[in-house]
């Protein structure tokens, strides 16, 4: 249901561009993620920081792109938030000797130290890969690609969560079996 949840502004984008264009589009956008965050809100109670980082991105590069007539703001966007994300876990991880994954998942998963670790590595991995991927795309190729690209690259945050779940839930049934 979240994935559906966080998957519904990214077609609703797709839809209105198709339609209508890119700064249609983005207005759409904005919009769908102010209503998705509000959904989250209502069922969660609370705003992850994740959430509150991506919506803040949505309306600033939005609000950029339509007031400015300029497409590259919305399309750089997804960079500069997979950097953020990648930057701000690196940084944790290895500057301050934090693991910000095991500080906002810790009270919903027994893992070892190791495997906390080493999914934060994965995950630092996994946004400079999708920054990389997302620049790429939004320089060199077009909007239209850019915005098939969006909507069918959805497939790589699909991929790598499942993988995260193969991974994890291997750890978990060794700390069950151990206790």
């Amino acid at each position: 249901m979240k994935l559906l949840l966080d998957f519904l502004p990214i077609l609703l984008f797709f839809v209105a561009y198709k339609l209508q264009g890119i700064y249609v589009a983005t207005g759409v956008l904005m919009a769908a993620t102010c209503v998705q965050m509000a959904i989250v809100y209502a069922i969660d109670k609370k705003l992850t920081t994740m959430h509150k980082a991506t919506l803040a991105l949505i309306l600033v590069f939005g609000a950029l792109t339509l007031g400015l007539h300029d497409e590259r703001f919305i399309k750089w966007k997804p960079t500069v938030l997979y950097a953020a994300m990648a930057l701000a876990l690196a940084v944790a991880l290895w500057g301050w000797r934090k693991n910000f994954l095991r500080i906002m998942l810790g009270s919903q998963l027994s893992l070892p130290d190791g495997v906390w670790h080493k999914l934060t590595v994965a995950w630092v991995l996994y946004c400079l890969f999708m920054a990389a991927l997302n620049g790429y795309v939004a320089a060199f190729w077009s909007t239209d690609a850019w915005a098939e690209f969006k909507l069918w690259g959805y497939v790589f945050p699909v991929a790598f969560i499942i993988g995260q779940g193969i991974y994890v839930a291997r750890h978990l049934q060794d700390t069950e079996g151990s206790t």
